[in-house]
């Protein structure tokens, strides 16, 4: 496994890669079973891997847990290795960013409501390291995370609209015994608060029973999981959307996310359901 620090490295760390297919897996570290399913999908479906680690400054905003943010530098290079990477592209921010930017937008619609509304600027930094990751590591495949629902979406577009040639993967919620969508953040949460963390994934439960049942009114949905959402601290939103991200008046089966957001002691959490 070659471990690279600039651009020059990881270009020339390319140059051994003999195959038409690479798998590309961008992360901002603190690796955990979620990113290794990543990893070992990606592994699995194309020639060589490539797995980049980098907390990107720019979508972070103002007063959030950038300085913080979990790093782990060691544990994610023996994760990396053991899941079969081929190169690793640690760049530092001096590597990715330069002091006067071309910038990327997120869309006007859909790149500010609910993670857009709630984080604004967000989206633009987002997309605009992804746009450069992609680039860079020469991917025919990159593969994303279906927890991160909206930045699935926004990538997916960004990737048609500018007429790159990489395929996107969707990959499926990796939880906890428990029920809890793994991520970085949930290192944050004491023991108490990962009980009460669970009421996210128990209020995506009670909106698939609802459905099962027949129920398909979103309003109805939304009331009955914010009853379950009573044990997060703050609930910032219960969104019932198509897959354009248009707000449903009743669930269309095969076409909706079920997404929610709330905080729960330190760390603010997301989650969703695909119906």
């Amino acid at each position: 496994m070659i471990i690279a620090k600039t651009i020059e490295a990881l270009n020339e760390a390319k140059k051994s890669l003999k195959g038409n297919t690479i798998g590309f897996v961008p992360t901002m570290g603190a690796l955990h079973q979620g990113h290794l399913s990543l990893l070992q999908r990606a592994r699995e479906e194309n020639e060589h891997l490539i797995v980049s680690i980098f907390v990107n400054p720019t979508q972070f905003l103002e007063g959030e847990d950038l300085d913080a943010y979990p790093r782990k530098e060691a544990a994610d290079i023996e994760i990396c290795e053991r899941a079969g990477v081929d190169i690793v592209f640690m760049p530092n921010n001096d590597v990715m960013y330069e002091e006067d930017e071309l910038c990327i937008g997120a869309p006007a619609v859909r790149g500010y409501i609910l993670e857009g509304e709630k984080r604004p600027g967000h989206f633009d930094g987002m997309l605009q390291v992804v746009m450069k990751l992609l680039h860079l590591s020469s991917a025919t495949h990159a593969y994303f995370g279906k927890k991160d629902a909206q930045q699935l979406a926004l990538i997916t577009q960004m990737v048609k609209n500018y007429f790159m040639d990489v395929q996107i993967v969707p990959c499926e919620i990796v939880r906890d015994e428990k029920g809890l969508a793994l991520s970085s953040r949930n290192v944050y949460l004491k023991d108490d608060e990962k009980e009460r963390a669970l009421s996210l994934s128990d209020s995506l439960k009670c909106a698939t029973k609802l459905v099962m049942a027949g129920e398909l009114d979103v309003e109805i949905i939304k009331k009955e999981m914010l009853k379950v959402l009573d044990k997060a601290d703050k609930v910032e939103y219960v969104a019932i959307v198509n897959r354009e991200f248009k707000a449903l008046k009743q669930v269309e089966i095969g076409n909706t996310i079920i997404l929610v957001a709330a905080w729960v002691g330190k760390p603010r959490l997301i989650d969703n359901l695909w119906i």
